[in-house]
């Protein structure tokens, strides 16, 4: 093998440093195998035995350009809402420091809600958050989005904010969503004629759609928040462009049955007949459950009558009842205490082809559990768990149970309902703790519940609880062994020995006694 000279090995050597690793090097540089020809330069031989030791490895920059990993977006998110509630609320300074503060990073919708979910009290700040993700090139706006920073401003009812957040994203970005958001909050912020006048404004202002479809939405949070006046005149109002259809008419109807106005419901129904509309199960069920609710706040002894009335004119008319017809029947029962009559009609729902859902179970089971069946109410639970609705027994259904037993002093069963809760995988928290923790404190009972929250992470705090008085325990009162003196021994026998002889004395009548 012909030998290289220095020149033509100094350049193969930098041209496989350049371009390879290690171990190519290595293999490219030629080593003879017997006594070299040519005299190589000492710097060239110590670097390539350098080379051929098998420990070596590059330096990662030189193996690859790998970026160190990104912050975990919960991180990012809490770092991002500390600037918001730290800044003053002008948008555009906001906007700076947060491009300067965090200049490589990629909002994504996630990491938008994550922020605004932990800056309750930034208020208007968030407008700045949002100049700063309109700036960066990698983020666009869309529909979920829009929506996150219209439920955030509604949330404060700051709507001005709301609307410059959606004049700030393209014409065509704004969907359902944000539409959805924007009435919903407006509707629970007592705003609704302003919810009238968005609809009427929408396509013209924010470029959203106006039909069937939007007008149902504004109908419908319109009536379950008790606005049935402002629907029914907005309906009307709009009939020449949208006739309203039966679901529009059933709206109503549970519109005024929420705001509790039975009279302005049957004449809204009695007008639907005579338009030709077929009035559905769901304004039957609205009407039946406001006469409950109206006989129990006036006369609970005459719920049966009325609402087997309801129940005549839906047979009448040929509506037939589902499990929500049921559900109405069962749960108004069990608020006046009618427990049994609740479970007779339980039984009966076969008859008219229903099954009950997870509503009618746990309306049950709190019922039999406040009448203190504590027995049925665990069978009612087994019994749910048997028909498919197990999921619904979670961590908030399970607290109202253990709340209504330690409500009737029934702890040691609220203990067994405590331990089944954690058997069927529910977690409990704080809430169930202190529950659990005050009860049996005021029962003088000991307790190790705190440890095994403390064990289980649970950031449960010492508290200071009082024992209720009937639970304290008396002490008993010591009887003194104290020895008796001759003279007191000597005195109770003489008066024992007075008592027996006086006993047989003769006593005079009490006409014969001598007057002194």
């Amino acid at each position: 093998m012909r030998s290289l000279k220095p020149l033509q090995l100094r350049r193969l050597l930098l041209r496989s440093l350049s371009t390879s690793s290690s171990p190519t090097i290595q293999t490219l540089i030629p080593f003879p195998s017997t006594k070299p020809t040519h005299h190589i330069p000492s710097s060239i031989t110590t670097t390539s035995h350098f080379l051929s030791l098998p420990h070596f490895s590059l330096p990662k920059s030189f193996s690859s350009s790998s970026s160190p990993p990104p912050p975990d977006e919960s991180q990012l998110a809490q770092s991002i809402s500390s600037h918001l509630l730290q800044h003053q609320p002008d948008p555009f300074s906001v906007a700076q420091a947060l491009q300067s503060t965090f200049p490589h990073v990629t909002p994504t919708p996630s990491l938008l809600l994550s922020v605004l979910n932990l800056s309750a009290e930034a208020g208007r700040t968030v407008l700045g958050f949002n100049h700063w993700l309109i700036q960066n090139p990698d983020f666009h706006h869309t529909d979920d989005t829009l929506s996150y920073f219209v439920d955030y401003f509604g949330r404060r009812k700051d709507f001005k904010a709301a609307h410059d957040v959606i004049l700030t994203a393209p014409r065509d970005v704004a969907g359902p969503k944000t539409l959805a958001a924007s009435i919903d909050r407006l509707v629970r912020a007592g705003r609704p004629a302003q919810a009238v006048s968005f609809f009427e404004k929408m396509e013209e202002d924010y470029g959203l759609k106006r039909d069937k479809a939007a007008l149902r939405l504004v109908v419908e949070k319109l009536c379950e928040n008790g606005f049935a006046s402002n629907a029914e005149k907005m309906v009307k109002g709009l009939v020449n462009e949208f006739f309203p259809d039966e679901y529009i008419c059933d709206l109503l109807i549970k519109g005024w049955c929420v705001d509790g106005k039975l009279d302005e419901a049957r004449r809204l129904a009695g007008e639907m007949y005579r338009g030709g509309f077929e009035i559905g199960t769901s304004a039957f069920n609205a009407i039946l459950d406001c006469v409950c609710k109206l006989c129990r706040k006036k006369d609970p002894f005459r719920l049966h009558s009325e609402a087997e009335q309801i129940l005549v004119e839906m047979d009448f008319h040929g509506v037939p009842r589902n499990v929500e017809t049921f559900n109405v029947l069962i749960t108004n029962l069990c608020k006046i205490r009618k427990t049994e009559d609740a479970l007779n009609l339980f039984h009966r729902m076969g008859e008219w082809g229903c099954s009950p859902n997870e509503t009618t179970f746990l309306e049950l089971i709190r019922s039999l559990y406040q009448a203190a069946r504590v027995g049925e109410g665990d069978e009612m639970i087994d019994r749910m768990k048997s028909a498919g609705f197990g999921e619904a027994l979670d961590k908030k259904a399970y607290f109202g149970f253990l709340k209504i037993l330690c409500g009737i002093e029934r702890i040691d069963h609220a203990l067994s309902v405590f331990k089944k809760m954690k058997e069927d995988g529910c977690e409990p928290g704080i809430k169930s703790y202190d529950l659990l923790t005050g009860k049996l404190y005021a029962h003088n009972r000991a307790t190790a519940l705190f440890n095994e929250a403390q064990k289980k992470g649970v950031p449960v705090t010492h508290k200071t609880y009082q024992v209720d008085p009937k639970y304290l325990k008396k002490p008993k009162a010591k009887k003194e062994n104290t020895r008796e003196t001759l003279p007191e021994k000597m005195a109770r026998k003489r008066r024992r020995l007075k008592q027996i002889r006086l006993s047989f004395v003769k006593k005079p009548k009490k006409g014969m006694r001598r007057a002194y």
